[in-house]
């Protein structure tokens, strides 16, 4: 190792395992059928999963980028993003990858307790440079219905620190939730019980959709509620629920020709539920940083 204890190519390897993580996580979010999302069986809302992948793999490296703090990371990701698809295909995931990307590069991978320690000390640490680099980002995302909040609206400079203003929007966003209350939900709807199915050899699509169904019955979706309400997004939410029960029965349910119909159904209905998909994005990169076994050096892992 070379003076002061620093091994590059160990840190080298760390960063492709990252971005390895943050690959497989995103590659299942197309490949994998989620009603209402933009998958590589069914496009849907003006957009096609290759723009997905596109966005992905433009968003890696700022993302990853080693010792960027988190604000900066957005806000580079975002600009990649446009520059490679030209629209919004990715602000949720990048919004919560980042937080955990730079809680992994300070912990390591492989150690769950070690992840979130670190996740907790970044979130705790977020300033007003964080804020002003993150709205930026959502400015030039342009999520559709984010309205005109009374308090550190986006269109703005933010006069407080990044976690600070998403507090203020945590009883409307999932997203901004997650900041305010440590990751909580994506902790315990999402990744607790994907490792969980883990360890009892479910299958991987299988697991996906249930992290899926699981956020989506377990809130009203924040996308969904921002362009239609919050009724709306609470009917959406109870369609899932009887989904999730027959999944959790009979995995086979998802291949079912009701299960196609329903993702049609909400594609008419112009109806994402683009959280809950953020949400479980962001489980899978979680996942495979405490387990990077799960991609399988880079490749799918089943």
């Amino acid at each position: 190792m070379p003076p002061g204890g620093i091994d590059p190519a160990a840190d080298l390897a760390a960063l492709s395992r990252v971005e390895a993580a943050f690959g497989w996580a995103c590659r299942l979010d197309v490949e994998v059928v989620k009603p209402g999302n933009v998958s590589l069986a069914s496009a849907g809302h003006d957009m096609v999963a290759a723009q997905f992948l596109s966005s992905a793999a433009a968003a890696a490296g700022p993302l990853l980028r080693t010792g960027a703090p988190v604000g900066e990371r957005v806000e580079g990701a975002v600009v990649a993003t446009r520059h490679a698809v030209g629209c919004n295909t990715n602000l949720g995931i990048l919004l919560l990858c980042a937080p955990l990307a730079l809680a992994a590069e300070r912990a390591g991978l492989g150690d769950e307790g070690g992840l979130l320690a670190e996740l907790h000390k970044v979130l705790a640490a977020l300033d007003v440079v964080d804020a002003r680099a993150a709205f930026r980002a959502i400015a030039l995302a342009n999520p559709g219905g984010l309205g005109k909040p009374a308090e550190q609206d986006v269109s703005a400079t933010p006069t407080v620190d990044l976690r600070s203003a998403m507090a203020l929007a945590a009883d409307r966003d999932l997203i901004a939730r997650q900041y305010a209350q440590g990751f909580d939900d994506l902790v315990t709807v999402g990744l607790h019980p994907f490792l969980r199915e883990t360890d009892r050899g479910h299958a991987l699509p299988l697991r996906v959709q249930r992290t899926f169904l699981g956020f989506l019955s377990a809130f009203p979706d924040s996308h969904i509620a921002r362009k239609f309400g919050l009724e709306t997004a609470r009917q959406v939410q109870d369609e899932a629920k009887p989904w999730l029960a027959a999944i959790e029965h009979d995995g086979m349910a998802a291949a079912s020709p009701r299960f196609a119909a329903w993702d049609a159904s909400l594609k008419q209905r112009g109806l994402n539920p683009g959280t809950s998909a953020d949400l479980t994005v962001a489980t899978l990169f979680t996942a495979a940083l405490v387990r990077p076994a799960l991609t399988g050096g880079g490749q799918r892992s089943a």
